[in-house]
């Protein structure tokens, strides 16, 4: 008897669990389709943007040192003065170097008569060839000796290695300086550069030729550079690109901090931003196909403030959805009531 109980009990559990289940499965077949607003994905007019910070260098920047020591007896670096290149900026005192150049140039004036006078005799069998050879020596030695010489003086004489604004000097006429010492700065300011540093998803705006507009932090006038450099390795640390600008027109100090902004419009596959939904290693979309909602994981590059463009994952045709995504689930039926457009959206 309890065994026939303990059946029936069974039967009846399994009964009552079989009904809801049904009962669940007819109320999902009933459940009305979520309304969704979608776009037709295409290609549009993308203007992909960026702003990063630079730093403004002078094309050419030096500090001026000697390269002997010694007392300075000449000095002409006016604070802030405009040079040529090759201008003598300062002048080492070279006494003992001009008493040295004398010496070697009579001891050579010597070695030489003395060399011709052997070769003479050399000629006619008048002396060995071991006296003539250490005279030769003898003169050879003295000429490099002079030239030795010359380059010291010649390194006493501090010249404007090209044409710039001399900065603040550091130095008085008459001071003992070393190579250690800087005498000031020299630096191009009427054409500067502009060292900044792009995103490498940000690559394909940087081009060799392109244009990008300057802006300094007390002015909202942009000025334009033109990009020249752009560095052939990635920072493995940062994963930035480093890239070099030139300044077209307009002057803006060395040291100082801009902004540069990049834009490039182009055709590409975009979506609302709001239509993404992001996972935790990727991205989704939401299209609809015969009425039921498709989850597509799709790769995403760069972005604006209303738009963002799709790489991979969607085809040209495909509905979207843009509005209710929120309610929808996967091979979820789905009704769409109204196809937008990207220009209501943005």
């Amino acid at each position: 008897m309890n065994n026939l109980n303990s059946i029936s009990a069974l039967i009846l559990v399994f009964a009552l669990f079989s009904c809801s289940t049904d009962n669940k499965e007819q109320a999902a077949k009933a459940k009305p389709p979520v309304m969704v607003d979608v776009i037709i994905a295409g290609k549009e007019d993308f203007i992909s943007n960026l702003e990063v910070n630079g730093l403004v260098l002078s094309n050419e920047l030096v500090d001026l040192h000697p390269e002997i020591s010694g007392r300075l007896t000449y000095l002409n670096m006016p604070d802030g003065g405009v040079v040529s290149e090759g201008t003598v900026l300062a002048k080492i005192n070279d006494a003992d170097l001009q008493a040295q150049r004398e010496q070697y140039k009579t001891q050579l004036e010597l070695a030489v008569k003395t060399e011709k006078r052997l070769n003479d005799l050399l000629r006619v069998a008048g002396v060995n060839q071991a006296d003539y050879d250490a005279a030769l020596n003898q003169v050879n030695v003295l000429k490099s000796n002079l030239d030795y010489v010359d380059a010291q003086i010649d390194k006493s004489v501090i010249k404007a290695p090209f044409a710039g604004e001399l900065g603040l000097r550091l130095v008085s006429p008459g001071a003992y300086v070393t190579p250690q010492t800087i005498l000031g700065t020299l630096g191009q300011t009427d054409k500067v550069k502009i060292d900044f540093a792009v995103p490498e998803s940000y690559s394909t705006l940087i081009r060799k030729g392109n244009k990008v507009k300057v802006q300094t932090n007390d002015s909202n006038d942009s000025i334009t550079a033109t990009i020249t450099a752009i560095d052939p390795q990635i920072n493995s640390v940062t994963r930035n690109i480093k890239v070099r600008a030139f300044l077209d027109a307009g002057i803006i100090l060395p040291g100082s901090f801009v902004k540069v902004l990049l834009d490039k419009n182009r055709k590409a596959m975009i979506v609302p931003t709001n239509s993404i939904i992001p996972e935790a290693y990727l991205s989704q979309v939401v299209a609809v196909k015969n009425g039921k909602a498709i989850f597509k994981t799709v790769e995403t590059n760069l972005r604006n403030a209303n738009v963002i463009e799709i790489t991979k994952g969607i085809e040209p045709g495909d509905s979207i959805v843009v509005s209710g995504m929120l309610y929808v689930r996967p091979n979820a039926k789905v009704k769409i009531k109204r196809v937008r457009t990207l220009k209501e959206l943005i």
